[in-house]
This record gives C-alpha cells, structure tokens and sequence, in this order.
C-alpha cells in the first residue's frame, strides 16, 4: 500500500512538472546541464523549475561538486523518465538535469552596465555571429569579474546555445543586446590590427573592451567612436585569434596591468574548476 502510493504521488507530480514545463518554456531560460544549473543557483537566479532522470546521480554529484545545493536540490529535483527529458531537452547535457529559469531583468542589467564608476570593463561584442562564443565570453567575464557583456547586432546572447557554452554564468555578470547608440557610458577601446599594442596600454576600469568577429572585426561605425584603438601581440601570417581568446587576453591584461582587483569585486579572486 505505501508502495503503491508513493508511486501514485510520484507519478501525479512527474505529470504536473511536465505540464508546467511546456507551459513556461517559451518564455524561459533553458539550463541544460549541472554547471549551466549550478552557477545559474549560485548567482540567483529564479529557478522555476527542475527536471532529471536520474535524481540520485545529480545529488551525488552536487555532494561532490557543490555541496552548498546539495539541500536546495533535493527538495526542488522533479524525476521524470529518460524518454520524457529527451522529448522535452532533445540535445541533453550528459548529466541528465534541466531547470527552467527566469531571464535577469533587463533594466536590472542596463542599470549595472551604466553606472559609473565602474569597478572592472564592459565587454562589447560588435555583431558576434556565433553564440557559442558568445556564451563563452560571458563565462570568461563572469570569471574576470567584468562589469558586463553588450552585444550588438541581430543574435539574442541569452540564446540557449549561448547560455550553454556560458555555462549558466550568464545570472553572474550583465549581459544584454544593445545598439551602437545604446553603449553604457565609458572610453570605448577598440580591438583592431593597426591600433596600439595593448602591452603599452593601461585599460581603464570604465572601459568599454570591443570586440569584432574573427572574420571582419569591428564596424565602421564602432571603429569610428573608439577612444583608442589596441591590438593584441600576433605572430606575422597568424590572421586572427578566436574571439573569446582574444576577451581572455585583453581581460587578463586589464587585470595585471591596473589596480590591485583581487577581493575587492572587480576581478578574479580565486582559481576554481567546480
């Protein structure tokens, strides 16, 4: 008898989570996978809900990999069958968990990106084409402690092709679509091959870090209202380096070169792979 009714109380709440997951998906933010999940709780994001297929092996691995929502898991994780989390993730992460989660405000982001002064750079990306780099820059900004990533052009970079390669680090820094006109405020330091090399520069912290596409780089137009035009140390006959290495380096750059950032919120303060 208790059998039957756990199974039947098990089975009714299966059935209401996939109700409510077709119901708020269009309008929600897809984390597939542990990390996407992981870091998404972490930085506050408004988890509506969260499927697995094997309750057990996530708990294990939230024991060992983030055990600070070993407990918030367990009351919120939703077990549905393999077949079922397919139909609804087709393309599933590995780990076999999925969450729901609201989209961080817009005018939460657009007032953190404009308010000066800054502790650490905006990153621009002028009409990136790829979301998986863009998803990537953002994982490298939530690590450096960045202000921010503004993207402009048609992409959406809270796509959930970018919020997987960003691994869910999208709820730990401001990201948002944006015109030209639209930039927060701050000198604007265009990646370009003819600008300055950036070894001889000191990036501001209320810069604004611009980035184009590996194949046509900035604009026009972007290039046009650049305070300063930097490039990065390349060996001749290289054309160019991905986009999210070129972040990387400039970040990297910004953080050893300016103030002491570490601990204070305004770039990296540990070194972590969890």
């Amino acid at each position: 008898m208790t059998t039957t009714t756990s199974t039947t109380a098990s089975t009714t709440r299966s059935t209401t989570a996939l109700r409510q997951w077709r119901e708020t998906a269009a309008e929600a933010v897809l984390l597939d996978g542990f990390h996407a999940l992981k870091h998404a709780l972490r930085f506050g994001a408004d988890v509506r809900l969260t499927l697995t297929s094997d309750r057990d092996s996530v708990l294990e691995l939230a024991a060992t990999l983030a055990d600070d929502l070993t407990g918030v898991l367990a009351e919120t994780l939703v077990e549905v069958p393999s077949q079922v989390l397919r139909e609804l993730v087709p393309r599933g992460h590995t780990t076999e968990v999925a969450a729901l989660a609201v989209r961080r405000s817009a005018a939460a982001n657009r007032d953190a990106l404009s308010r000066l002064p800054r502790p650490a750079p905006v990153i621009v990306l002028d009409n990136p084409r790829n979301l998986g780099n863009v998803g990537a820059v953002v994982r490298l900004a939530a690590g450096f402690g960045a202000t921010g990533v503004v993207t402009t052009g048609d992409i959406d970079p809270w796509h959930q092709n970018a919020v997987r390669a960003g691994a869910g680090l999208h709820y730990a820094t401001a990201v948002e679509r944006t015109s030209l006109d639209g930039l927060p405020p701050g000198p604007l330091y265009a990646l370009d091959p003819a600008g300055e090399d950036i070894r001889s520069v000191t990036v501001p912290d209320d810069a604004l870090l611009a980035f184009g596409s590996e194949r046509h780089g900035i604009s026009p137009e972007l290039r046009g209202r650049a305070t300063k035009l930097v490039s990065l140390p390349m060996r001749r006959q290289v054309s160019s380096y991905n986009l999210a290495t070129s972040v990387a380096m400039a970040l990297f750059h910004w953080a050893a070169t300016g103030p002491a950032h570490v601990g204070d919120g305004g770039g990296p303060e540990r070194r972590s792979y969890a």
